[in-house]
Parts: C-alpha cells; sequence; structure tokens
C-alpha cells in the first residue's frame, strides 16, 4: 500500500470520459440485501485495489436466476455499467455468475473491458487442462443455467465441462439460506458451516468426476472458500476472485521492480 510515488506521473489534464481518477473496477450488484464475507465481490474490503459498486436497480438475484425473460433487466444493467464507466472505472464485472447472460449486450454497451462473469474462465480452464479431462463447473443452481448464458461468455456446448449445483445436491443449506431466505433481515450465515458444507459439495463433486482437471465456482459467495476447496481436492481453482486479479491486472498493468 505505502510506495513511492510515481515519478512518472507529473502533468495531469482532465478527461472528458471519467469524473474520478485513480479508480479500480466497478462491480454491478444485485438489488437485493444480504451480506458477504471477505472475498466476496459484494465485500470490497478484501481486495489490494479500488473497487466501486453500483446497483442495478430492480434486479434481484431470484429474477436473475430463476426468471425466463430477463429482457427487461437489460436497460437497468446498462444504466448501472454507464455510471461505472462515467465515474472512472477501467474494467466492469458483474456481482453473480449469471450476470453471465448480459456479457455481450454490456461489453459492447460500454468502452471498458467487462467481466460479467465468472464463468468467462471456463473456455481459458479448458485450454489449460486439454481435451481429456474436464472443467468442473460448481454453480448455484445448475437447473437455471441455460446454453444462453454459456454461449454468452464462450463456452462451446458438449464440450469439455461438467456442472453441479449446490441448490440441487441439497448439500450447501447454509449458503443457499443465506440468498434464498425471503425476509432479508434473517438473512445470516456461518462461515464454518459454508466451508464444511462447500468442501463436502466439492469433494463429491471431483469424485463422481475422476477426470475433473480444474474447477471453477461461479457463485461470488463461493470466493471466500476457495483455497479450502483447492486444499481439499488439490487441482486448479478459478473463481470469481481469480477473475478479478486478473481483470485489474489488465487494466492497470504492473511495473517490475528487481535486480540483475
Amino acid at each position: 500500500m505505502y510506495q513511492s510515488r510515481d515519478l512518472n506521473i507529473n502533468y495531469i489534464k482532465s478527461s472528458q470520459s471519467r469524473h474520478c481518477y485513480g479508480m479500480g473496477l466497478g462491480i454491478i450488484i444485485l438489488d437485493e440485501i444480504y451480506p458477504g464475507f471477505p472475498g466476496d465481490t459484494r465485500n470490497a474490503s478484501a481486495y489490494p485495489f479500488p473497487i466501486q459498486y453500483e446497483i442495478a436497480e430492480g434486479l434481484s438475484g431470484k429474477d436473475l436466476l430463476f426468471k425466463e425473460d430477463k429482457s427487461s433487466y437489460l436497460e437497468s444493467i446498462k444504466q448501472a455499467a454507464k455510471k461505472l464507466e462515467k465515474i472512472g472505472c477501467r474494467a466492469i464485472a458483474g456481482e453473480c455468475g449469471y450476470f453471465a447472460y448480459f456479457q455481450k449486450e454490456i461489453a459492447g454497451y460500454v468502452n471498458v473491458p467487462v467481466f460479467m462473469s465468472s464463468l468467462l474462465q471456463v473456455p481459458f480452464a479448458q485450454q489449460l487442462i486439454g481435451a481429456n479431462q474436464v472443467v468442473g463447473i460448481l454453480v448455484f443452481s445448475k437447473d437455471v443455467l441455460t446454453s444462453a448464458h454459456l454461449e454468452a461468455v464462450g463456452i462451446q456446448s458438449g464440450s469439455n465441462y461438467v456442472i453441479e449445483g449446490v441448490l440441487e445436491s441439497s448439500g450447501c443449506s447454509e449458503l443457499t439460506n443465506l440468498y434464498m431466505l425471503p425476509d432479508p433481515k434473517l438473512r445470516g450465515a456461518y462461515y464454518d458451516k459454508i466451508q464444511t458444507e462447500l468442501i463436502q459439495v466439492a469433494v463429491n463433486f471431483s469424485q463422481n468426476c475422476p477426470n475433473m482437471g480444474a474447477i471453477l465456482l461461479e457463485c461470488s459467495g463461493m470466493q471466500p472458500f476457495a483455497r479450502a476447496i483447492q486444499q481439499a481436492i488439490d487441482i486448479p481453482v478459478f473463481s470469481w476472485g481469480t477473475l478479478l486479479d486478473y481483470a485489474y491486472s489488465v487494466v492497470v498493468h504492473r511495473d517490475y521492480y528487481g535486480h540483475i
């Protein structure tokens, strides 16, 4: 955090496209109240770069996941993306993996890189492990993940991936209750209980697919437990954390200091 001044920054001038400066990532979040542990996309405290949030007004998690016709929410997402771009964010991300549905529309609407879903990493992971292995995609609900979501982020139907949902597995009640309880005032969760349940779901998933070469955690609520999951199944883990780190690295490239 405490670095010497960048001597390359000597003269500054206003930009017609930015209202603020030194910004990092802009994240579009759902119009819904629930807490997030450090590492969750909704919790800015664990990231080593600036995070700016904007709400997609009127869009709840249940709407995003379970409403078949999502077209009515596109305008709200566009407005949130445009606000983040205007304030000066160097890249824009979504809060939930199911924002994949809108990847192409938002990427074509703003002039900064757009990372709407953790699922964007699946084609990359597939190339890393080869065709004889599969990428395990652990999502919140596999029943609502459609071909439209997958195709929007470049995942080829029938390619080397398998999908499991924590909602359908009935093995992670602590996480599902955090998002699904009707009364926001009752939404809460214990870290250790989610971790125990998620690890078991991931272990079962990997054991049922012995040729799994990597796993992708779709849900932003899974990211705080990515390291524990990796320690349990010992394969590469892709998550919202790896995506956001990558997103920032390409729009604010690090400099290199060392010696010969």
